[in-house]
């Protein structure tokens, strides 16, 4: 059987298959077509340096190097894992060349977001000068991994994970050129670009392998579900632990949640587990939702969660993931409220502004006589032995007066401590009452 790539072409199928020209960029119209952001830009002939947000294989690199041959411009590339200060000097000044000749200097940057702040404030005067057009690559946010004064002066443009579609005609384009179909079933087809996940690149990779199997696979027939996956390994998922797909994923989870989605904060909870996230992370993230949104809606979720972490550090995994799963759905399902949350932040407000003021003389103790003869705990009433189990004193400072904080919801346990605290205001405002009859 003749190998796909021939002895005169040994590029692989994604280089073979990278488009020609913008219009055949699979997946990214929303940025490229002509009343697109970057459609606009390159018709009206005034190209400014831009960020390329993305994941991988979405296009990042081709996009760059086609706006640059679109551009009729000088195109240098390097890699921020493999590239220092020196490097981009040597750049500049070759641009600086260039430019007194009348050529502009395309610089692309794959992995920007790799290069530290020092490294990417040395871009600033010459992207500021025009000496180069810059277009960074990153799979990051660069909202968090850029310097601010970088960014002010790229626009960002947020490529797409590639869809079903997309690869669709990336299957396609590879089926044309190699003039034959892909070897596979049709639901395999549907497997295969779903293990891309939205990734051109790797599709690429992965019909390349199909497309030049021995001739004794082959002779066994359309390949199936079972047969693909022991031929191809399984793209492993996007994640980085200390980045953008870690917090996208625990908001997913948090927000879920709290919009009490049990299915759906049982997958992003899953997603997090399956891609390698410590789960004494999520656990500890979970915990602080039982007190932030919970609260005393269901004061046992707190209850729940501690019990939860504990049995995980004691099974481990895959055991105590039950224990994971079975707190997500109790914290899902359980009523919502952020009383507590609101009530300790304003508190904790109002206590930095008047932290000198003392409490009320009647409710310090008087350990000394000196204390005592200076009017410390007199007056005090030891509510327990009240007839109402409940005096009604004041325990604010008496210049700040009374504040109310804590405003619970008719949702959950909170029912309950509405009734209650209705009920000791009522006392309250009858025992202040009778104090200002018996004063007059």
């Amino acid at each position: 059987m003749s190998s796909l790539l021939n002895a005169a072409v040994k590029r692989p199928l994604a280089d073979v298959l990278r488009p020609k020209k913008l219009s055949e960029v699979a997946g990214q119209e929303h940025l490229l077509a002509d009343d697109a952001p970057l459609g606009r830009m390159l018709n009206s002939g005034n190209i400014s340096s831009f960020i390329l947000w993305g994941p991988p294989g979405c296009g990042k690199t081709t996009i760059a190097r086609l706006v640059a041959q679109y551009a009729d411009m000088d195109f240098v590339t390097i890699s921020a894992v493999f590239s220092g200060v020196s490097d981009l000097r040597k750049i500049f000044d070759a641009a600086k060349e260039k430019l007194e000749q009348g050529r502009q200097t395309i610089l692309f940057v794959d992995e920007i977001h790799r290069f530290n702040r020092s490294q990417q404030d040395s871009f600033l005067p010459y992207v500021e000068d025009g000496t180069v057009i810059l277009i960074g690559a990153t799979t990051e946010n660069p909202s968090f991994e850029l310097n601010s004064a970088l960014l002010s002066r790229c626009k960002v443009f947020v490529l797409k994970r590639l869809s079903d579609e997309a690869l669709e005609r990336i299957i396609e384009k590879a089926e044309e050129y190699t003039k034959k179909p892909l070897p596979v079933e049709d639901e395999t087809r549907d497997l295969v670009k779903s293990m891309a996940d939205g990734d051109g690149r790797y599709l690429s990779n992965m019909i390349e392998v199909l497309f030049n199997l021995p001739d004794a696979e082959i002779a066994k027939g359309l390949i199936d579900n079972e047969r693909l996956m022991k031929i191809i390994a399984k793209r492993p998922a996007i994640y980085d632990k200390d980045r953008d797909g870690h917090y996208n994923l625990i908001s997913a989870v948090h927000k879920s949640l709290r919009g009490s989605d049990v299915d759906a904060a049982l997958y992003w909870t899953a997603r997090m587990v399956a891609s390698g996230e410590d789960v004494r992370y999520i656990l500890r993230r979970l915990t602080r939702f039982a007190v932030e949104d919970v609260g005393m809606s269901d004061p046992n979720a707190l209850t729940q969660a501690i019990s939860a972490w504990k049995a995980y550090e004691r099974l481990g995994s895959p055991e105590g993931d039950l224990a994971l799963a079975q707190l997500v759905v109790y914290l899902a399902t359980a009523p919502k409220s952020i009383g507590v949350y609101k009530a300790w932040n304003e508190a904790f407000a109002l206590a930095k502004q008047t932290g000198s003021l003392m409490p009320p003389m009647h409710i310090l103790n008087a350990p000394t006589k000196l204390m005592e003869d200076l009017g410390y705990n007199a007056g005090y009433q030891y509510d327990p032995e009240t007839k109402d189990g409940f005096s009604g004193q004041n325990y604010f400072p008496e210049k700040m007066g009374r504040r109310k904080f804590y405003k619970p919801i008719e949702r959950g346990f909170e029912r309950e401590i509405v009734k209650r605290l209705a009920y000791w205001e009522k006392l309250r405002r009858e025992k202040n009452a009778n104090k200002d009859d018996s004063n007059t």
